[in-house]
């Protein structure tokens, strides 16, 4: 596994396991709670240890799933993010909410903690306290925010004595293209975090698997040149980026294995800036 700095202190794995839908959606569903532990035990000894969940994943399912999974091995080897729910974002109900994630995900410590999504409704100075108090009491390692536009991430940092360490976003080949979210994330978003040393967690890497099959032009060329999956060539160009890392879900073991292949090559420059700037069609 290659790391990239998420503080002067902390990395963090390039690729990570992304738990949305294991133990539900919404809701939870148990019906397929052994195959889904087995499949991030799987992962993790694949050598796939950033785990990212959230408190709202199954309502809280997916984090006792990932509490039982991570049971046998060294915790000091695993990276565990986990969300806080944008309705839960007052000074009292997020710091409720870090406890029940903590004890679902059964660790003493969450490596990354992450705003899930901005509300506009509750004081943000409220939110970066109750931050600031799980840093100092080493309930979390570190802060982040997901789904944040620049001038959110600015008004957050005024209000906190650590420094917000990531932000999580979709990013991939068609979301920048397609223009599927409102903000500019290549003109604005990511040259600000990396301007500010915070990291970038792409979620959604492959756009639900359109990324991962023939049918754009520059992906089939590329695969074909470095003898890689289409996949890989989108996983390893999202990587080739300064302070972009990404995470990916998927509970099949060939599924681990090929996106693990995105890892330990690089794209060469001209090919990054092809992916750059040709569109993806």
């Amino acid at each position: 596994m290659e790391f990239k700095n998420l503080t002067n202190t902390i990395a963090i794995p390039v690729l990570g396991l992304g738990t949305w839908t294991i133990g539900g959606g919404d809701k939870a569903d148990t019906t397929h709670d052994d195959e889904d532990i087995s499949a991030i035990k799987t992962a993790i000894k694949l050598g796939i240890t950033h785990i990212d969940t959230a408190e709202a994943y199954a309502q809280g399912h997916t984090e006792e799933l990932v509490g039982r999974a991570i049971v046998g091995f060294d915790r000091k080897n695993l990276f565990i993010t986990s969300k806080v729910s944008p309705d839960h974002l007052s000074y009292d109900d997020l710091l409720a909410s870090a406890k029940g994630s903590l004890q679902r995900l059964n660790t003493d410590y969450i490596d990354l903690y992450l705003i899930h999504a901005p509300n506009p409704d509750i004081p943000i100075q409220e939110t970066m306290k109750a931050m600031d108090f799980l840093i100092e009491q080493k309930l979390i390692r570190c802060m982040g925010v997901s789904n944040f536009a620049v001038e959110q991430i600015k008004e957050a940092q005024k209000y906190t004595k650590n420094k917000i360490a990531a932000n999580q976003i979709e990013y991939n080949l068609l979301v920048r293209n397609k223009g599927r979210v409102t903000n500019d994330m290549e003109s604005k978003i990511i040259p600000y975090c990396q301007e500010n040393n915070i990291l970038i967690i792409a979620w959604r890497p492959l756009a639900k698997g359109e990324l991962a099959k023939p049918g754009f032009t520059i992906l089939d060329e590329l695969a074909k040149k470095y003898n890689k999956t289409q996949s890989q060539i989108a996983i390893n160009w999202l990587i080739s980026k300064k302070g972009i890392v990404t995470i990916t879900k998927s509970t099949k073991v060939e599924h681990h294995k090929q996106n693990l292949g995105a890892i330990g090559w690089k794209l060469n420059q001209e090919d990054i800036n092809r992916l750059n700037n040709e569109l993806i069609s």
